[in-house]
């Protein structure tokens, strides 16, 4: 197989490249982006499976030398050291592909064999990111943007990742105490006293429990919904739309994202604690409503909801909980799932949605 070379985003202006997790006109994608020119026959859920499906088919495109990403996240991550170490990565598909979705949508299956390798690698990852470099989405308050300050993280992961690929175990101590809090989380997910609620009509799920969880715990019990309503003691509570409704995930139809604002509006209605309901915007990654949620950036917001604070709202949780079932009924009447909607179908329907 041939060899290939990273390259920083900017240079894809001057040099075709394999452009992962992110778009180019200048290259060769492979991607889950929405919209992009992703090769059919290798579309897949997360760009790094995209990588992995496109290596196994050989396809057309990948004799190009360069590589590149204009972010730095576990899902790109895998996929750029996937081209740069093609034989090494399809050894170890199935690993790497646990790690994107982990990484990426936070959902974690432990009944799959190589999880808990995968959750360590993951957590090495985040460990060393934030310890050596910043956290994610930390770029936004610096200087120099993340296009460009990503390429001392690829530099450095690129180099180290095959050894410790080869034996999770020697970082024990970097990964080690990330995991034990997963798995404690993981743990409280399938306590009797931790509640399951699924509307399956409208991608919701609402899961009951007593503390906030590391996101990979808390997103464990979630596969196949794409909007989480997070209820723990003292009325604290958080909506999230998951990042699988930014991509294009080729597995399963998904509803479009419908503008939380209304539903904000609805919630400050009812609102007695003097705070007041936030929310995020529908192309945001990963958008939030609750409590003050405007105070916090986007680095907070990506963050685990174990590390922020949660406030405790006035609206009991029944009456909360009806609240959204109904809003997001009434949102999605007459839509149907399907897979690969354009934004600007999405912005259409929250369009029409609005005027009605």
């Amino acid at each position: 197989m041939m060899k290939r070379q990273f390259i920083p985003f900017s240079e894809a202006k001057k040099y075709k490249a394999i452009i992962v997790d992110s778009a180019h006109p200048n290259g060769f994608i492979l991607s889950h982006w929405r919209g992009v020119p992703t090769p059919a026959e290798a579309r897949d859920d997360t760009s790094a499976a995209i990588v992995l499906n496109a290596l196994r088919l050989n396809l057309p495109g990948l004799e190009l030398p360069y590589v590149t990403a204009n972010h730095f996240d576990i899902d790109g991550f895998v996929g750029v050291w996937s081209l740069l170490n093609p034989e090494k990565a399809l050894e170890n598909e199935e690993l790497l592909r646990q790690m994107a979705l982990i990484g990426d949508f936070r959902e974690l299956d432990l009944n799959h064999p190589l999880a808990g390798e995968a959750l360590k690698l993951v957590c090495w990852i985040n460990a060393r990111e934030r310890e050596m470099f910043y956290a994610p989405f930390a770029a936004d308050e610096m200087e120099e943007a993340e296009v460009k300050l990503c390429q001392n993280k690829f530099a450095y992961f690129l180099r180290e990742f095959g050894r410790v690929l080869q034996d999770p175990d020697w970082e024990k101590p970097v990964w080690e105490e990330e995991v034990a809090d997963v798995l404690l989380g993981y743990r409280d997910t399938y306590k009797p006293d931790t509640k399951l609620e699924r509307h399956p009509d409208i991608g919701l799920i609402i899961v009951q429990t007593h503390r906030p969880l590391h996101y990979y715990a808390l997103f464990s019990r979630t596969i196949g919904f794409d909007i989480v309503l997070s209820c723990y003691d003292d009325n604290r509570y958080e909506l999230e739309y998951k990042y699988t409704t930014w991509v294009d995930i080729a597995s399963r139809p998904t509803l479009p994202r419908i503008a939380l604002d209304p539903l904000a509006q609805q919630l400050n209605e009812l609102e007695q604690s003097g705070r007041t309901w936030t929310c995020d915007s529908i192309t945001e990654t990963g958008p939030l409503l609750r409590l003050e949620g405007g105070e916090l950036s986007r680095m907070e917001t990506f963050d685990n909801p174990d590390k922020r604070e949660i406030f405790s709202s006035s609206i009991p949780v029944g009456e909360l909980k009806q609240t959204i079932l109904d809003y997001f009924k009434t949102a999605y009447a007459g839509i149907q799932p399907k897979r690969y909607w354009t934004w600007e179908e999405v912005k259409e329907l929250n369009r029409r949605y609005k005027q009605v």
